[in-house]
């Protein structure tokens, strides 16, 4: 069984190690008071990014959602916008969008001529717990905005079921897991708008929930599927591995976890492709412009890796210092202060939010997946990367850890493979086909 404190019947939520501090904090977003606020060390005091996660945390058995929501202070998109402008960057409200957006996105991974042409006729699936009934009309608030093409029901491109398919029978509505729902959509929006789009609920966030709708999402004709969940890895994962991630030919993403160094599941699995987290900032000075490091903000926030205790490594990963799975495999944008924009309107005030979290990078890269095309029938896409390795189709990231551990690589970026960021971020989309 997967534990976590605060147990509490069916509570969907995000799964923590924390020390005594956090764990206070955790008690009152629990009861309802107070926001967990976390600052962006970089910035002036004055502009501190604050945030709190979307989902309570989980009773005894689930899966956390990873995505975090900013609440407060000056995100990275307001601060180099401000400085374009000419004007003190203020703090965000829900008007309008106070994070990155396709257009930024794409341009800091080498995507935009890719997201123009790539993409018809391919399906991201997104595996989350819980509906959202908001979802679709959600969705068209971001697409619109943003002058992606329309993905609905009626045309085609959009369509949500439950675990078993259904279009009518769906799961009830959650608050937290309805928020990870809009950042999963609209970043596979963001980096492939010319894809369609299977949102399939399962009906609660158990792994034996999750993994019956990743096996829907396949058999419904997904080929590339992100899950945005984690949680404390046990001697069932094998079976599980067996049960609902061995897909040959699918490329399934999932989030590394945002609780700093340690190993999670089902990023542990050898079948998927494991997402770490960067920061993310614009940098006119080089050729990319832009520049990324390892998303930590405290000992226990920040992108997660490691080794896991159960899962065998995959043939294609030959670092030595995890004698079995090593995570992560790939990286892109995780910190809420440098977070992406998302359209909202279940349980919040209507609006535009930034998200941050590995739940922002696991549906970028099942996005970017869909840029490079199908993968081979008996091709496990987790592979992709590392024939890449080393090349310039990936982003390498040297600076910055997620915490300390006794073999250095495995909690600090350095050049070439590092369990925070793996071999690095998208820089097009030749490094995820294949």
């Amino acid at each position: 069984m997967r534990t976590s404190p605060h147990a509490r019947p069916d509570a969907p939520g995000r799964r923590r190690r924390i020390g005594s501090a956090a764990a206070a904090t955790a008690a009152l977003l629990l009861a309802g008071f107070g926001t967990a606020t976390h600052a962006d060390a970089a910035a002036p005091s004055s502009s501190k990014v604050t945030w709190t996660s979307a989902c309570s945390t989980p009773a005894e058995g689930r899966m956390a959602c990873k995505a975090l929501r900013v609440t407060g202070g000056v995100t990275a998109f307001q601060k180099a916008k401000a400085k374009a402008d000419g004007v003190t960057p203020k703090a965000a409200d829900a008007s309008t969008p106070s994070g990155y957006g396709p257009s930024d996105l794409q341009s800091a991974y080498g995507l935009t001529s890719a997201a123009a042409s790539n993409g018809s006729g391919r399906t991201i699936a997104i595996v989350d717990a819980y509906d959202d009934p908001n979802a679709e009309a959600d969705l068209a608030k971001y697409r619109s905005y943003y002058g992606l093409s329309a993905c609905t029901t009626a045309n085609g491109c959009f369509k949500k079921v439950s675990q078993t398919g259904s279009t009518t029978s769906l799961p009830s509505a959650n608050t937290g897991w309805a928020e990870e729902i809009s950042l999963d959509l609209d970043m596979a929006s963001a980096i492939c708008p010319n894809c369609n789009i299977l949102l399939v609920e399962a009906k609660s966030a158990t792994m034996a929930n999750l993994g019956t709708a990743v096996n829907e999402a396949v058999a419904l004709g997904a080929k590339y599927v992100s899950n945005s969940y984690g949680g404390s890895e046990s001697s069932s994962d094998t079976t599980y591995d067996s049960s609902y991630f061995n897909h040959p030919g699918v490329a399934i993403t999932v989030s590394a976890g945002d609780s700093g160094y340690g190993a999670e599941y089902p990023a542990a699995s050898k079948y998927v492709t494991a997402v770490g987290g960067t920061a993310l900032s614009k940098a006119a000075s080089t050729t990319r412009g832009w520049t990324e490091s390892v998303w930590k903000t405290s000992s226990t926030e920040g992108t997660g890796s490691g080794c896991s205790s159960y899962d065998a490594k995959p043939t294609w990963q030959t670092d030595t210092g995890c004698t079995k799975r090593t995570i992560s495999d790939v990286a892109a944008v995780a910190d809420p202060a440098t977070g992406v924009s998302v359209y909202d309107s279940y349980g919040v005030t209507a609006g535009w939010y930034t998200f941050g979290g590995t739940s922002a990078s696991s549906p970028i890269i099942a996005g970017v997946y869909a840029l490079a095309g199908t993968p081979s029938s008996s091709s496990y896409p987790a592979k992709f990367p590392y024939t890449a390795a080393g090349t310039s189709a990936l982003n390498d990231v040297t600076s910055g850890n997620n915490g300390t551990c006794s073999t250095t690589y495995l909690c600090t970026a350095q050049s070439g493979y590092d369990g925070p960021t793996g071999w690095g971020t998208p820089q097009g989309v030749s490094a995820f086909a294949g």
